[in-house]
C-alpha cells in the first residue's frame, strides 16, 4: 500500500478539517445536546454563534470566546456526533480546534518541546508504576519486555492496551485471562513504545503526532483478521477519528478496523457464557462514560450475564470518555464523583464498578471510607470464571503515604533498577491524582 503522491499526514488532516468545516451547517444541534455547556460557562451562548466560532477557529485560527471555551472544555461524551444530521463529527472538530489554538499560542519549537515533556511524563509514570507492581514475566505478558520472544503465528487480532492501563495492570491481565479462556489468539501491544499520538496533537505538534501514530499503526497491522481490539477510549478515539481516516487519505486504505474490547467481548458472549460458572451474589452499580459508542451498553449486557449479579441504576449523569477528560472542568468532576459515591452509599450496593482504568485510579481510594468496594468490571467477570488478579494499585493508593508505598515496592523497584528519587516523584504524582479528596464520612 503506497502513499498518494504529494500527500502527507499533515496535509491530509488539514484537508479533512477543511472539508468538515465546509460541511458544518452551523445549526447548533451539537451544542444543544452537549452535557457540559453550563460547567464550561457557555450555557447562555447562542448555539449558531458558537458553531460559527468553531468553524472560524478551524479556518482562521480565531473564533469567539464561547467557541474557545466550549472547545477547551470538551470531555468527549460523543452526544454531539449523534445529534448531527449531516455526517459531521463535532467532537473531531473540537479536537482540531483545540490543536489549532495550541498552534496559535506557541511556535513549532515550543509545541514540540511541550509534546516531548508531556510524553516523557506519561512514559515515566507508566513505566515506574507498572514495575512497582509486576515482575518480568507479567511485564512480558503485557508486551513490556523488549526481549520477549516473537511468535511466528499470526493472531486473530492485536489487543492494543494503550499506555495508562498499565498503571492498573490487574485490569489488563484480567482481559488477557478472559480472552485465553474463551480461546482467542492475540498479540498484546501497548505502552509508551506504541503511542497513539494524542499527547502531541494536544500541544499542536501535528507532525510528531502523525509520525508516532503511523509508526504504532504499522505495528498494530499484524493480525490475520485485520482487526485491532482496543482497551483505552482515548487511544480508540484518537485512532478512529483522527489517525485512521487521515491515513486512509494518504495511503488509499485503512490498515485495520478497531473494535473496543467491551464490544468485542459482548459479540463473543456465547463463547463467554459457558465459563461464567460461579455465582457472584452482588448488587453493583456501573460507573458510566458514553464517549465510545456502545461500550456502556455492552458492559451492562456482560454483567447481566454473570450469575448472581444485580445491576442497580444510581440515576447519575453519564458524561465524557473517562474521568480524566474533565481536566478543564475540575469542579464538575468533583461534583459528579461526590454525588455518585453518595448515591452508591444510599443505595446500599456492594460495589461501584468502573469499565476504564482512569476512573478506577480516581475512585478506588474511596473504598477506604465507603461501605462498598470499588472494582473494575473484569474483576466481577473474572470472579465468575475463577480468575483473579490482585489490585495492587488500589492497595497502594489506599495507603495514602508516599514513604509507605516506596517501602512496600522497594524490592521490585530494586529488581527493575528504578531510580529511588524518580520513583518517589511518581508515587507523589499517583497520590495527587485524587480529584475528590478521600475524607471520612460522618
Amino acid at each position: 500500500m503506497s502513499d498518494q503522491p504529494g500527500v502527507t499526514f499533515e496535509s491530509a488532516l488539514s484537508e479533512r478539517v477543511r472539508a468538515m468545516a465546509d460541511a458544518c451547517t452551523q445549526c447548533g444541534k451539537c451544542f444543544e445536546v452537549c452535557p457540559i455547556t453550563e460547567a464550561a460557562g457557555v450555557a447562555d451562548a447562542r448555539p449558531r454563534e458558537v458553531l460559527a466560532g468553531v468553524v472560524d477557529i478551524l479556518r482562521l485560527g480565531d473564533g469567539n470566546e464561547a467557541a474557545r471555551k466550549w472547545a477547551n472544555a470538551c470531555v468527549l461524551s460523543g452526544e454531539c456526533i449523534k445529534a448531527c444530521d449531516y455526517g459531521v463529527n463535532p467532537r473531531f472538530m473540537l479536537a482540531m480546534a483545540r490543536s489549532t489554538m495550541a498552534r496559535a499560542r506557541n511556535d513549532p519549537r515550543e509545541q514540540r518541546r511541550q509534546g516531548v515533556q508531556d510524553f516523557r511524563k506519561v512514559a515515566r509514570d507508566v513505566t515506574h508504576i507498572s514495575r512497582m507492581q509486576l515482575d518480568d514475566q507479567l511485564l512480558a505478558r503485557l508486551g513490556q519486555k523488549a526481549d520477549a520472544p516473537p511468535s511466528d503465528a499470526r493472531p486473530d487480532f492485536v489487543f492494543y492496551t494503550g499506555c495508562n492501563v498499565l498503571k492498573t495492570p490487574h485490569i489488563a491481565l484480567l482481559a488477557l485471562d478472559v480472552m485465553d479462556t474463551i480461546g482467542a489468539t492475540y498479540q498484546v501491544m501497548g505502552g509508551p513504545s506504541h503511542c497513539c499520538g494524542v499527547v502531541q496533537i494536544r500541544t499542536g505538534d501535528v507532525e510528531t503526532s502523525g509520525r508516532f501514530a503511523q509508526a504504532t499503526m504499522d505495528k498494530l497491522a499484524g493480525s490475520k483478521s485485520g482487526q485491532v481490539v482496543s482497551w483505552c477510549p482515548s487511544c480508540h478515539i484518537q485512532f478512529t477519528e483522527t489517525t485512521l481516516p487521515t491515513v486512509e487519505k494518504v495511503r488509499g486504505a485503512k490498515p485495520f478496523e478497531m473494535t473496543p474490547f467491551m464490544l468485542y467481548l459482548r459479540a463473543n458472549l456465547d463463547r463467554l457464557r459457558p465459563h461464567l460458572r460461579d455465582r457472584v451474589p452482588m448488587r453493583i452499580a456501573l460507573h458510566k462514560h458514553p464517549g465510545v459508542h456502545g461500550v456502556v451498553e455492552a458492559a451492562e449486557d456482560i454483567l447481566r450475564a454473570v450469575p448472581g449479579v444485580e445491576l442497580v441504576d444510581l440515576k447519575q449523569p453519564a458524561v465524557g470518555a473517562m474521568s480524566n477528560y474533565f481536566r478543564a472542568l475540575p469542579a464538575l468532576r468533583r461534583e459528579l464523583q461526590q454525588k455518585e459515591l453518595d448515591a452508591a452509599e444510599a443505595a446500599g450496593i456492594d460495589a461501584l464498578v468502573a469499565v476504564y482504568h482512569a476512573d478506577h485510579r480516581e475512585l478506588c481510594a474511596h473504598e477506604a471510607v465507603r461501605p462498598f468496594q470499588i472494582l473494575n468490571m473484569l474483576e466481577i467477570v473474572g470472579a465468575s470464571m475463577g480468575l483473579r488478579r490482585d489490585d495492587k494499585y488500589k492497595r497502594l493508593k489506599m495507603m495514602n503515604d508516599a514513604d509507605a508505598i516506596a517501602a512496600d515496592c522497594r524490592d521490585l523497584a530494586i529488581r527493575h533498577g528504578l531510580d529511588p528519587e524518580t520513583t518517589r516523584a511518581v508515587i507523589v504524582s499517583m497520590l495527587e491524582e485524587q480529584p475528590l479528596p478521600v475524607a471520612p464520612q460522618s
